[in-house]
């Protein structure tokens, strides 16, 4: 259906008329130069083909007139009505970018790849599959920064994941920062449901927050943490001696991790390979549903330019009749 976006502009179309009406009317008094036989046949001749002129010019000064006002009123094409989910929650991420990081011991499509490009391929599926959801993304190592605020966008989302490159945030692990960061953003926003989920392969190491105060505050605030521990417990590395097998997993603070998750009613993960990643994430679609309420919204196309183009026209077309006629 059409929609007038602006339709108290229409209040103007008889403004021509009233001009007409209110204004007095000039009559330029000729009087002729030659005494002519036939001089009343020539004059109804030229009065009828001026009438028509004039008649014609006025009517198409009319229609212009008619289109512009329209054109003015904003005319839109409403489409059919789009169901869109709303969750009513916001959901923020918190990725680690700490050196750490760069540990090849995940594999991707049958080749070794480091733990950052892991979380991407996986998380991906995840930022696709929540619709409804605000996403939000905190990249964090020596400090924690607020990649993305909380938008429907999860394009948006999954591109500045993938653009992230280890060492970005600094080399450590400000964890508590992080927290602390995803508090902030989502203390004052009004959803249903605030969640963050933590994604780290180390302790915390930097910062100006320890990360289980930052879960008290994060817990005060009505924030559920997901903690997730990132990183093989064994791979096997080159050596003066052959190869030998390695815990690439000894930096990580298990105990801090759970007890974040547990004081702010969420859980903590064990991702040692990208299986249990993927897993981590069915799950947490399983206690984060994704769909609540349901909100429709009509697509509108503008039509404005239509009239506006017509209106132009025929304008256009005024000005050059009256310039042959001169």
């Amino acid at each position: 259906m059409i929609h007038f976006e602006w339709l108290w502009a229409l209040v103007a179309l008889p403004l021509p008329l009233l001009t007409r009406w209110l204004l007095p009317v000039h009559n330029p008094i000729e009087q002729a130069a030659l005494n002519v036989p036939f001089l009343e046949e020539l004059v109804e001749v030229q009065t009828q083909t001026v009438f028509k002129a004039k008649s014609t010019s006025l009517g198409l000064a009319a229609i212009a007139w008619v289109l512009l006002v329209i054109a003015c009123a904003r005319p839109q094409w409403l489409g059919e009505p789009i169901e869109q989910a709303m969750s009513g929650r916001d959901l923020m991420m918190a990725v680690d970018l700490s050196r750490s990081m760069e540990a090849q011991d995940f594999v991707l499509n049958k080749r070794p790849v480091d733990r950052l490009t892991a979380i991407k391929a996986i998380a991906s599926d995840f930022i696709n599959r929540r619709v409804g959801d605000r996403l939000g993304l905190i990249l964090f190592g020596t400090q924690a920064y607020l990649q993305t605020p909380l938008t429907f966008d999860r394009k948006t989302v999954q591109t500045l994941l993938d653009e992230a490159v280890i060492g970005l945030a600094g080399d450590n692990t400000a964890i508590g920062d992080a927290i602390g960061l995803a508090v902030k953003r989502l203390k004052n926003q009004p959803a249903n449901s605030h969640v963050l989920i933590l994604l780290t392969d180390g302790a915390n190491t930097a910062g100006e927050v320890t990360p289980l105060k930052a879960a008290e505050l994060a817990a005060t605030n009505g924030l559920k943490i997901y903690t997730i521990g990132v990183g093989a417990d064994e791979m096997s590395v080159p050596s003066l001696f052959g190869n030998r097998t390695v815990n690439p997993s000894l930096d990580l603070d298990e105990k801090t991790l759970i007890k974040i998750a547990e004081s702010t009613g969420g859980y903590y993960y064990r991702a040692r390979n990208t299986e249990e990643l993927n897993n981590i994430y069915m799950r947490l679609d399983e206690l984060e549903p994704i769909e609540k309420d349901k909100q429709y919204f009509r697509p509108r196309t503008e039509l404005y330019m239509y009239p506006l183009a017509l209106a132009l026209g025929l304008v256009a077309l005024l000005c050059g009749s009256k310039v042959r006629l001169s």
